[in-house]
């Protein structure tokens, strides 16, 4: 057998500080590409990045060398310096400094991916808070904050 045998599906969910409304469609653009190309940096590579004005989730195969915190760490920062520096966002761009993330078994990686895939029509029925504390039940994860 080999030393290391994994396959950790995540959904992570970051959010813009103070829930800023900073990611328009010009910098989902450029932030998805870029988002895709660090990711596989870091050895996850991603499944499908889907943002809100206000959030991104992110789908991806969890590299087994690293943490989901250093990976989110390393993506945030990477990130929020090439938004400023590319000055995609007319004012300074921030993440909140909390994250959310899940783990996604195999079988249910399509239904995350089509959850992830329909963010907008579903904002349209429900904010990001109420999505947010719907997940929060949903993983018995109440007493976490973004």
């Amino acid at each position: 057998m080999d030393p290391v045998q994994t396959k950790l599906w995540v959904h992570a969910i970051l959010t813009t500080k103070n829930l800023r409304q900073l990611i328009t469609p010009l910098v989902q653009s450029r932030l998805d590409n870029f988002l895709h190309d660090r990711f596989l940096e870091l050895g996850c590579p991603t499944r499908i990045i889907q943002g809100m004005p206000e959030h991104i989730h992110i789908l991806f195969l969890q590299n087994p060398a690293r943490s989901i915190s250093e990976i989110i760490k390393k993506i945030k920062s990477t990130s929020s310096f090439f938004i400023n520096e590319s000055h995609l966002s007319p004012q300074k761009f921030y993440w909140q400094p909390g994250y959310a993330a899940y783990g996604v078994s195999e079988s249910q990686v399509q239904k995350v991916y089509d959850y992830i895939s329909n963010q907008h029509e579903h904002h349209e029925k429900e904010k990001f808070n109420e999505e947010y504390q719907h997940l929060l039940r949903l993983h018995g994860l109440l007493h976490v904050e973004l």
